[in-house]
């Protein structure tokens, strides 16, 4: 029979052998509902977790300028992870796509719907900003 490690939802976790078909037992600590979770050891040695989406390159330069074999790479071991995290969500973390930000989309939030930076206020009608430091008198007239 499969040895499988519990967790209840106040984070105990435990051992236990029985049959696949088997229902899962309580937490021995708190008497709470448990799930299986992936087992730490295996017969044949350790596996290590595929890592997450924020730990792999975010920009075109961390992909060493899109090279092939390398983003082939990677797009395995996304895959790998979200199989992963589909059989197991509490693995999973923020699952939100990020956003473009580089350019003009800098200063925009990283992911779809985080809070919108605040906007700066807006400038009077006349008003403007000049590429230089030094001031200089001059008209601005608003159009009819």
């Amino acid at each position: 029979m499969p040895i499988y490690e519990l967790r209840c939802g106040r984070g105990h976790s435990f051992e236990v052998i029985q049959s696949f078909t088997a229902p899962l037992p309580a937490c021995p600590d708190c008497g709470g509902g448990t799930a299986k979770v992936p087992s730490r050891f295996g017969i044949a040695g350790r596996a290590a977790l595929p890592p997450p989406a924020e730990a792999m390159p975010q920009t075109w330069r961390g992909t060493y300028n899109g090279n092939r074999e390398y983003v082939t790479s990677l797009r395995r071991t996304a895959e790998q992870r979200r199989d992963l995290e589909d059989r197991h969500p509490e693995l999973a973390g923020d699952r939100r796509p990020i956003l473009a930000h580089e350019g003009r989309y800098e200063a925009a939030p990283l992911r779809a719907g985080d809070a919108q930076p605040s906007a700066p206020p807006p400038a009077d009608r006349g008003a403007h900003q000049h590429p230089h430091a030094r001031s200089h008198p001059h008209q601005h007239h608003p159009a009819p």
